[in-house]
This record gives structure tokens, C-alpha cells and sequence, in this order.
């Protein structure tokens, strides 16, 4: 059984409710989502082509909150926005439980000309921190049907009012194209859904390195089945390719090798699927049920339909604990089996599967004195002082510290070709789950022997007795033929080394 979720349909967790409200914003492609009484505290900031951007979502207290929390939310707000650069960009949304109204004409710069209702005394606090830091509210700056630009019903007037807002500065809101209301998505709350296209100015960026290839799925190559496709599909591949200096047979190799795993063991995919996604097919058919259910209720809100809508609610419930408690038990399974044969890559995978990639953590950049470097620029500008305080230090190597080391004798062994062994014993060596070198073949690949190590070992042949050759090139010292190695006793050359 999964946590949370129980048979008591009045027990039930919000797990179900995450997948349907994260499906729904699927369907609007938003990047970027503020969600409101999740407990999730601070801001957040996000690093893009046309510069830093910090996003705050806020949750202002309610009318019937005492002064004193308003006005402890107000100084965190004006804290916040007091830290954030005037040239950064800065996005504030959240439920701010007030009503800004229209009155364009006694805020002019903080309103637009289509706000809703009257101003009451939260909506007055908001645009007096509006208008200090000249910010402006931009839901009212839009010319839409009445029904988007309202959020949320009161409960006893049944009136609409606009309560969920997107602020920016003034000098940002050309950035902003719309923003609206969308009451079609079903995310059983009592607020609708309010969005904001953004569209950020970029700049140009000149990457120092083209795009790798495609991975391939080195998982693959423990299946025995797809190991002996693989050696035929290269003997098959590598008939009458003999021909050409070393150069452009390694080419020819490079690209039969890369082009035939691809083929065979298929491309690495990286995205984990979550129970959800696992069992979509079983969720979307119950999922869209409600959705017409809850249509048909606005659009006639009787009796019958209301029974209908909590019946497909109920049965949405039901569904997901089922399609839920499936996923972790399958994926139990799995670890206890991967546990029990030894395979600890496999059994680390089904862990990180529902708990996500291990978290990188990392420290914030200080002074000298301790204190806490937030702006870009100034951690810039401390990075430059300490590598010039580091690089400052003349290292100095006496002669006598030189005549001190001694000298290895010469070993002429090392000048004759590498042989068939000593190349099965440097792929052997080589670890596993690597990224692959700048031509795209794993380790794993290269392991699995057949006609690709001989015409391997001939090509190296060819590079040992034409030493320039990759030196004028420039083919070999960034591709997998780097980890080839010549030993003897304890000394190891590598090829690429010798040969550059």
C-alpha cells in the first residue's frame, strides 16, 4: 500500500489531487506554477537567457486576520522586494486576499483601466506597497470577457472578485502579454486558475561546444540476445570496409560501431515515468469522465448532474489508490529483485525513482568578514579577488629538488605494437556507466567484442606505426580510442598521449 492512501474514501490523501491538478497544467503548457496553501516557504530564482528573474509566490492573510499579521506580511514582502537588484526582473504571484478595484484615475501606476469591483482594506495595503516600489498589477491591464477576469465566488453573496494576482515592476510590463482566468481547469478548489504569458527577451549565447550524440542504452547490452545481434549486425556491417589509411577507417569504424548500437540497443531514455504517467491509460479515460461531468453541472447545476459529478469524483479516487498502490508494488518488486541477484545499479535506480536524482547541494559565496554574498555582480567580483590572491603565490623549484628526482630507466618494450591481449585487458578495465567520449560509444559497447575489436586492434596498429597522423588530425584524442592503453609490469602509456 502506498502511504496515504487509504480504502476510506473519507481518508483519502492529496496524492490524487497532485496528479490531476499537474495534468491539468500539462494540458495549458505553463512552465512556471505559484500553488498556494502547500506550506512551501521563500522565493525562488531562475537563471535565463535575458538575465536573473526572481519569482515570489505570496499568501496574504485573510480579512479576518489580526493587524498585526498584516502588517508582518507587508515588511517581509517589502523585505523581499528591497533585496532584489533594480535591473533583475521580478514576478510576485499568490492569493493576495484583496480587492484593488478599479479606480485607475488615484493609482494610475500601479492599476490598469480594467480592474473589478471596489477596493476594500487589504486591496489598499497592496497598492500602497504597489505603488512605493513601482509595481503594477497586471490583471487589470487587460482588456478580457468579464468571466476572466475574476478568481474567486464568495460563498454567501455568490458575487465574483478578482483575489489572485500577478504583480512585476513597471518597467517589465511590456514583457507581459495576458493575463487571465481559466475556469475550465478542474483542480477541485474553490479559486480558479489564473495565468500569465511572459515573454522574456533573450540574447544571444555562444556555446564553447557543439551538442554531443544521441546515448545509447548501455542497459542492453546485458541481454546475451541483444549481444549476439549486435556482433552479426557488425560482422554484416564491417564486410569489404577494409580500405583507406588509419584516419578514415577509424571514421568508418566510429560511425558503423555508433550507428549499428543505436540500432540494436536503442536510445537511453532518462525520464522516469511516475505512477501516473505509468497508468495513464487507466487514469485519462475516468479523468475526462469528470470533466464532462463538471461541465455539465455548470452549465445546469441540478440535482442529477451533481450526483453524476460526485460520482465521477468518486470514481477518480478510486482509481488512482488503485493505479497508485500497483505502481509501488511493482516497483518494490523490482528493487527486491535487483536486490537479491546483486544488481545494485538496478536496485539504486528503482530507489531514485520516486525520490528523484540525489540533491546537489551547495554553499553560499562569503566575504572574508562571513557576511553572505547575494548580488551577482559582487559574488563576481569576489571570485576575481581570490583567484588573484591565489595565483599570486610564486612556487619556486630549486635545482637541487630537481637533480633529487630520480630517473626511470628506459623501456624499449613499450615501441613495439600493442597486441590483441593487451587490448582485450584495456577494455576490460575500463569502468562502466561513463559518459560516453565525443563520438558517442560507451564502454559498454565496446566490451562486447565480435568483429568490432579486431578491426579495432588493426586501426590502433595503423596509429602506432604512423605516430603523426591523429597529431595533425585532431580525430582520436577526444574519442573512445583515448582509453587504450599500452602496459608493461606496472607502466601504463596511454596510445593518444604517446602518439600526440
Amino acid at each position: 500500500m502506498t502511504p496515504g492512501l487509504t480504502d476510506n474514501l473519507e481518508e483519502v490523501s492529496d496524492v490524487w489531487k497532485t496528479a490531476i491538478i499537474n495534468r491539468e497544467l500539462y494540458k495549458l503548457q505553463l512552465d512556471i506554477v505559484a500553488l498556494q496553501e502547500t506550506r512551501l516557504l521563500d522565493s525562488g530564482s531562475l537563471q535565463t537567457p535575458a538575465g536573473p528573474v526572481t519569482l515570489i509566490s505570496a499568501y496574504t492573510p485573510t480579512m479576518a486576520s489580526t493587524p498585526e499579521a498584516k502588517d508582518q506580511f507587508y515588511d517581509e514582502l517589502d523585505t523581499a522586494i528591497n533585496t532584489i537588484p533594480q535591473a533583475e526582473q521580478v514576478f510576485i504571484m499568490g492569493d493576495f486576499n484583496a480587492r484593488v478595484g478599479a479606480d485607475h484615475d488615484s493609482w494610475p501606476d500601479s492599476l490598469g483601466h480594467f480592474g473589478v469591483g471596489r477596493m476594500n482594506e487589504n486591496g489598499q495595503r497592496l497598492l500602497e506597497l504597489c505603488n512605493y516600489h513601482n509595481v503594477c498589477i497586471t490583471n487589470t491591464h487587460f482588456n478580457t470577457k468579464p468571466q476572466h477576469t475574476v478568481s474567486w465566488r464568495h460563498p454567501c453573496s455568490k458575487h465574483w472578485h478578482q483575489l489572485d494576482l500577478m504583480l512585476t515592476r513597471r518597467s517589465n510590463l511590456s514583457s507581459v502579454k495576458l493575463t487571465r482566468t481559466y475556469h475550465s481547469a478542474d483542480c477541485d478548489i474553490d479559486h480558479s486558475l489564473v495565468c500569465s504569458k511572459v515573454k522574456l527577451s533573450t540574447r544571444k549565447i555562444n556555446r564553447s561546444k557543439s551538442e554531443g550524440r544521441t546515448h545509447i542504452d548501455t542497459t542492453k547490452t546485458r541481454d546475451p540476445n541483444k549481444v549476439r545481434d549486435f556482433v552479426q549486425a557488425l560482422e554484416e556491417a564491417f564486410a569489404g570496409q577494409a580500405s583507406g589509411d588509419a584516419c578514415e577507417r577509424w571514421v568508418s569504424y566510429r560511425d558503423t560501431v555508433y550507428t549499428t548500437a543505436m540500432t540494436t540497443f536503442g536510445r537511453k531514455c532518462n525520464k522516469m515515468a511516475d505512477w501516473f504517467e505509468a497508468h495513464s491509460d487507466d487514469m485519462l479515460p475516468v479523468i475526462e469522465e469528470k470533466r464532462h461531468a463538471l461541465a455539465a453541472y455548470k452549465n445546469n447545476p441540478s440535482r442529477e448532474y451533481l450526483e453524476t459529478l460526485q460520482t465521477t469524483r468518486s470514481t477518480v479516487e478510486q482509481t488512482a489508490r488503485q493505479c497508485a498502490n500497483n505502481f509501488w508494488t511493482q516497483l518494490c518488486s523490482h528493487i527486491q529483485s535487483a536486490a537479491d541477484t546483486g544488481n545494485i545499479r538496478g536496485m539504486f535506480d528503482g530507489i531514485i525513482q520516486p525520490l528523484g536524482p540525489p540533491k546537489k547541494k551547495t554553499a553560499p559565496l562569503k566575504t572574508s568578514t562571513g557576511e553572505i554574498i547575494q548580488d551577482w555582480e559582487k559574488q563576481m567580483d569576489q571570485w576575481v579577488e581570490h583567484y588573484s590572491e591565489l595565483y599570486a603565490k610564486e612556487n619556486k623549484v630549486s635545482e637541487e629538488a630537481l637533480n633529487a628526482v630520480e630517473m626511470l630507466p628506459v623501456m624499449e618494450e613499450l615501441d613495439s605494437e600493442p597486441t590483441r591481449e593487451e587490448l582485450d585487458e584495456s577494455l576490460k578495465a575500463r569502468a562502466a556507466v561513463k559518459a560516453p567520449g565525443k563520438d558517442g560509444i560507451p564502454a559498454e559497447v565496446l566490451k562486447c567484442g565480435g568483429e568490432q575489436s579486431d578491426e579495432l586492434h588493426k586501426i590502433i596498429c595503423m596509429c602506432w606505426r604512423e605516430r603523426e597522423l591523429f597529431h595533425r588530425t585532431g580525430v582520436m584524442p577526444t574519442s573512445s580510442l583515448s582509453i587504450i592503453t599500452k602496459a608493461t609490469g606496472v607502466t601504463v602509456t596511454t596510445i593518444t598521449a604517446y602518439l600526440c
